[in-house]
């Protein structure tokens, strides 16, 4: 118990990683040295510098003080109690007698390696090694036992050199893995871009004939027999706005001819479908359809909000502050500066969007009632209770995170807002940025045992729920 609460205790309270050459500023708290300092730079522009733990205000910009005792301790604890996050729970292969985490995994020797065994294998080019695996069978060739080195354009499949050299694929056009493998994502990538413009320009549509409808409807609800004809003919909109997009769909099915669907499919689930709604404009959750048409109606718990989290009138918005609001003990509410929503979801399909634009350091996410409530472990993503997406204004590396498992988004997150959609059913839990076009970051897949709800983490500024 004690070594995991010394665990807590080594996380930086701004990227809520474990700390990266530690360094303390007069108020005592301790921070990484690249997190503090772009959080001051940030401060710059006004001129008042403050700690982002306690909020006391400097002078003049602080000198970070290489904290030398917490250095040594991360240097102690770090070699023998490796995170949760980096544990792979792939297992040396010539640990025998008991389980040891894995660090690397050979393909040439088909086994993965600990530190101690890394030491000794072989340094022949031929033993390829890779981040820990249990796909290891699948990079050799079936034929030569050979590790899978090329591309043969002619055959669309991996092959080795020994297959490029004297086998079945000899004298054909062969590529490297990586470089074949960015051209078939290139496709991919035109393909969903061409998609999402086609999604907006259904969207336009969809807005044009609801107005049409609209106005249909309200001519059809006159009384007047006089009024009803002397309107102009509407002429069969439904055959026009169908055969376009027929023509829309023989057109991009042309285009997507020379790309493997089987690929893509996962993609554009996740990109496109979640915001497609229901032809007949009736409620696509109720008659059977695949996608909500509006997001969830969601407020936050007052109940469940942190002492230093005030709640605006709404309901909508969370804010961090460093006053103290006196709220009574209750076993709901969280120590960390976390709330939950008062709706929970046990089934079906739902969105809501959240615009993190007030805040340094966030999370947003769903969770279950029973997830705990002290605590470092009580954060979002932190627990095996959780799911959630942790961002910090100004660093590239935003992460999604279960069970203390980090998902590092590959790209920065430059817009405001993001969107949360859950498949209770499926068993998915998928965030999306909300730019132009729409960017899918990552799905969760889960078997949901509880009701969920949204969830917010706010470390400083503001999170605000839209709709």
């Amino acid at each position: 118990m004690a070594s995991a609460d010394l665990r807590d205790e080594l996380d930086c309270s701004i990227c809520l990683n474990i700390f990266k050459d530690p360094v303390t500023l007069k108020c005592g708290h301790n921070f990484c040295w690249v997190c503090i300092d772009r959080m001051m730079d940030t401060q710059d522009k006004s001129g008042l510098y403050s700690c982002p733990e306690c909020r006391e205000e400097f002078q003049e910009r602080p000198a970070l003080q290489r904290n030398i005792t917490l250095c040594k301790i991360l240097r102690n604890f770090l070699p023998t109690r490796p995170r949760q996050e980096e544990v792979t729970g792939i297992f040396c292969t010539y640990c025998i007698h008991a389980p040891v985490p894995a660090v690397k995994s050979c393909f040439m020797c088909e086994a993965s390696l600990c530190d101690n065994h890394l030491r000794v294998h072989s340094k022949a080019a031929e033993h390829v090694l890779t981040e820990p695996t249990t796909s290891l069978e699948n990079r050799k060739c079936p034929v030569h036992k050979k590790i899978l080195e090329y591309y043969c354009t002619e055959d669309d499949t991996c092959i080795c050199m020994s297959c490029s050299l004297a086998g079945e694929h000899r004298g054909h056009r062969v590529e490297n893995l990586e470089e074949a493998a960015e051209k078939k994502k290139e496709k991919l990538r035109n393909v969903l871009q061409k998609l999402t413009t086609k999604i907006q320009q259904l969207e336009l549509k969809k807005y044009e004939l609801t107005r049409k409808m609209s106005h249909l409807e309200e001519l059809y609800n006159k009384n007047d027999p006089v009024a009803v004809l002397q309107e102009p003919d509407t002429g069969d909109l439904s055959d026009s706005e169908e055969e376009g997009c027929d023509e829309d769909i023989r057109r991009y099915e042309k285009h997507l001819h020379d790309v493997d669907l089987a690929d893509i499919t996962g993609t554009l689930h996740d990109d496109i479908l979640p915001f497609l709604v229901s032809k007949n404009g009736d409620d696509p959750v109720k008659n059977g359809n695949i996608y909500p048409r509006e997001p969830a109606d969601i407020f936050l718990d007052v109940n469940t909000a942190s002492n230093e989290i005030r709640i605006s009138g709404d309901l909508k918005t969370a804010s961090r502050t460093f006053t103290d609001q006196n709220r009574p003990n209750r076993p709901e509410r969280f120590a960390y500066y976390q709330a939950l929503s008062t709706r929970s979801f046990n089934s079906g399909r739902h969105y809501w969007d959240v615009d993190h634009r007030g805040s340094w350091v966030w999370m947003v996410g769903m969770c279950y009632a029973s997830i705990g409530r002290n605590g470092t472990k009580s954060i979002i993503g932190r627990n095996n209770k959780s799911w959630g997406l942790h961002g910090y204004r100004g660093n590239t590396k935003h992460t999604l995170r279960h069970n203390s498992k980090v998902i590092h988004v590959p790209y920065k997150i430059s817009s405001d807002r993001v969107r949360i959609y859950l498949d209770y059913e499926a068993g998915q839990l998928s965030f999306y940025e909300l730019c132009d076009p729409i960017r899918h970051l990552y799905t969760f897949t889960a078997t949901f045992t509880e009701p969920l709800h949204a969830a917010l983490c706010v470390c400083n500024g503001s999170v605000k729920i839209l709709g």
